[in-house]
């Protein structure tokens, strides 16, 4: 089974205009689209769709549809004209007794011949707004990296006129997703997500859940936390633009980050 679980550690440090920094451990779930209803068979604590322990919720994603997100991701990426038809495997943190607030979930789209074809981050802020990049994976290796301009308000201390840099290594015994935040004078933000593979079991979702039994809460009072920190130390506060047109930025490989 492709799917697994990735405890690990988020790291946020801003360097402009004032300098802040922020660390939390967290869990996250790699969930192959096609084994979403053999894991909800198989594992008593995770449900797909229903509460439970630890969840996945489809309408937390894409277009908050019932439609299944795989036939939602094949749909972009044929727009695109991507080649879609292989795996989909989304990394994403997983709902705790049904609650949970997820600001970056990673969808790996491979080709129908297993490679890595395309990568679509899913943003979404606490605004309840949601947003995609998908961006090619031109000739992926080990790490990918791609970026793209920023095309919609996640912060209100953070410019609209931003770009953001990722650099990805693809979920296997580890997982790796960093982001960077840049203006035309520099670093802006940097993030990060590190986390390392546990198989997919009953106990270690327990276990996971005993370590971070109040993730679910605790990621948003995190953000907010946080950002009554950065408003005492006097950034202003940035108005909030509408959301895009389109549910979906695309991004043309010849933007891809060197």
């Amino acid at each position: 089974m492709i799917s697994g679980l990735y405890p690990g550690l988020v790291v946020h440090a801003r360097t402009r205009p004032r300098r802040h920094r922020l660390r939390y451990r967290v869990f996250m779930l790699l969930i192959d689209l096609d084994e979403v209803e053999a894991l909800d068979r198989r594992l008593k604590l995770f449900s797909a769709g229903r509460r439970n322990l630890i969840g996945f919720d489809p309408r937390r994603h894409g277009d908050g549809s019932d439609r299944p997100l795989k036939t939602q991701v094949a749909e972009a990426l044929a727009g695109a004209g991507l080649p879609a038809g292989g795996p989909v495997r989304m990394l994403t943190l997983p709902t705790v007794l049904g609650q949970g607030f997820n600001p970056l979930t990673v969808y790996f789209c491979h080709r129908p011949d297993g490679a890595l074809g395309a990568i679509l981050y899913e943003v979404t802020n606490t605004f309840g707004e949601r947003h995609s990049y998908l961006i090619p994976a031109g000739e992926a290796g080990r790490l990918v990296r791609q970026g793209c301009g920023k095309g919609f308000y996640v912060s209100p201390f953070m410019d609209m006129d931003l770009a953001y840099a990722f650099r990805v290594r693809p979920p296997s015994e580890e997982v790796v997703v960093s982001v960077d935040a840049r203006d035309e004078r520099g670093l802006v933000l940097a993030a990060s997500f590190a986390g390392r593979r546990v198989e997919l079991s009953d106990w270690a979702l327990l276990r996971a859940w005993a370590s971070h039994p109040w993730m679910s809460l605790g990621v948003l009072a995190a953000i907010h936390w946080e950002a009554l920190k950065i408003w005492l130390k006097g950034e202003r506060l940035r108005p909030r633009p509408p959301p895009p047109a389109r549910p979906i930025t695309v991004v043309p490989e010849a933007k891809l980050a060197a």
